[in-house]
């Protein structure tokens, strides 16, 4: 059996090495393990927690998603999706909040910090502190059990919200499992051997102090520059360097073979200008980054591939999370309503029904979704082969629409098994979900 290990990048900033050496390259390098399931999501939702600058989330949403493919994240062997794509999850985190005690977020570290803060000031000690701030346990919580995650990779910080996750989720299973175990319950991740980066400074490499080495951004004029600007002793070529002590040894180290770390120690400590010590490693950096960049250039000056990946990760992802939800609702007493209503409103009195119709224009097959009184509902893509369009009209027949449906800017997107089937407005979701309905009765 595979470990499932979930992943959250929350989409506010542009990526930079710390991040890469820190969270990118370690969870690819896991998620090609034989026995892992990884899951890797853009958590959009989280980024409205901390930024109110629309422009940056949507900025940060594409340049996130282009590092982690260009970094080698197989999309063919790990599922790679948006938060926001994935309704289920929301949906979710409604019930849980419905289950969730306030004491126990009265106990959250991010809460608490903010209010500390506001009464040393002595003011308010809720001033400034949204719903979004206050339930951000309860919306991990749900990214988590959505997909029932194993293992989630987290910081030490972000333990806490972990051991929330698993209340939450116990919760849950003892007022409605009824000997069911709906929610598996999940295990924080911490790998303390993962390399945090020194910043320019010395500090940890952080957007937060400025002292960043940009990833792709700027290219490589920008990463020699940074380089350029660590801040090193005062020793002089000729003179022995410390090199344990050195920021430009320590992150040198975190990305050369140890026989390279050890010959640069060496050097180091031989007397090598610190100038010299800066080019090289330059040099390592931006031979390892140069091929991913390439590819993040390409991705970037196209983002349809980007949201083309997204929506068929979103779609394998939904086939998962709209069974567990239909349990769920099921569970809580939200019973789906009868279909009865919806096949009689799709039949006629004659008994017909609405119809797929399969057809060829020039090299290319398609089919429509015809109603009862013939009108068109949707036409699908284009197909090569006859056979494709045939198992996805019979797939069609046999699986739920939620599960299929993909709703954004007022479009749905019919999608099986990463195939992108057809694209009609949403005001149509309705006719065309009864419709499929009565073909599901027949």
């Amino acid at each position: 059996m595979k470990t499932r290990v979930l992943t959250g990048i929350t989409t506010t900033g542009t990526p930079h090495l710390g991040n890469y050496a820190g969270a990118i390259r370690p969870a690819i390098e896991a998620s090609r393990q034989p026995n892992v399931d990884a899951y890797f999501f853009m958590a959009d939702y989280h980024a409205l927690i901390k930024c109110e600058d629309p422009a940056r989330v949507a900025r940060s949403r594409l340049e996130i998603a282009a590092t982690w493919l260009a970094g080698g994240l197989d999309v063919d062997k790990v599922t790679f999706y948006r938060q926001s794509d994935i309704p289920e999850i929301p949906e979710l985190c409604w019930l849980l909040t419905c289950v969730t005690p306030k004491g126990l977020m009265n106990r959250a570290h991010a809460y608490k910090a903010s209010v500390d803060q506001n009464t040393a000031r002595n003011i308010d000690p809720d001033d400034g502190v949204t719903m979004g701030l206050f339930s951000y346990p309860v919306l991990m919580a749900a990214d988590i059990l959505m997909f029932n995650a194993h293992k989630v990779p987290v910081g030490r910080d972000q333990v806490q919200h972990l051991e929330m996750a698993r209340d939450i989720a116990q919760r849950f299973n003892h007022l409605y499992g009824q000997g069911k175990e709906f929610f598996v319950l999940p295990e924080a991740q911490v790998d303390d051997e993962v390399a945090t980066l020194p910043g320019l400074d010395g500090r940890k490499m952080s957007k937060s102090y400025d002292n960043t080495i940009p990833l792709f951004e700027g290219g490589s004029k920008a990463m020699r520059q940074a380089v350029s600007r660590i801040v090193t002793d005062s020793r002089q070529p000729g003179e022995p360097k410390d090199a344990e002590a050195s920021h430009v040894y320590a992150l040198y180290r975190a990305f050369a073979t140890p026989a390279q770390a050890t010959a640069f120690k060496a050097a180091l400590e031989g007397g090598l200008a610190w100038g010299e010590a800066k080019e090289a490693l330059f040099t390592l950096l931006d031979g390892i980054v140069a091929p991913m960049r390439d590819r993040y250039a390409q991705l970037m000056a196209d983002p349809r591939q980007i949201e083309d990946i997204l929506q068929a990760g979103a779609a394998k992802a939904r086939r998962e999370s709209a069974e567990l939800m239909g349990a769920l609702r099921e569970a809580v007493g939200l019973r789906q309503p009868s279909q009865v209503a919806a096949v009689s409103k799709a039949k006629s009195k004659a008994g017909k029904t609405a119809r797929l119709v399969s057809f060829r224009e020039g090299e290319r097959f398609h089919f429509r979704l015809l109603s009862v009184d013939g009108a068109e509902l949707f036409l699908s893509e284009g197909f090569d082969n006859p056979k494709t369009a045939g198992q996805l009209m019979s797939e069609l027949k046999t699986r739920a629409l939620s599960g299929l449906a993909q709703v954004q800017n007022g479009q749905v997107t019919l999608v099986v098994d990463n195939q992108i089937v057809c694209r009609f407005p949403e005001s149509d979701l309705e006719a065309v979900e009864q419709a499929l309905a009565s073909l599901k009765q027949d």
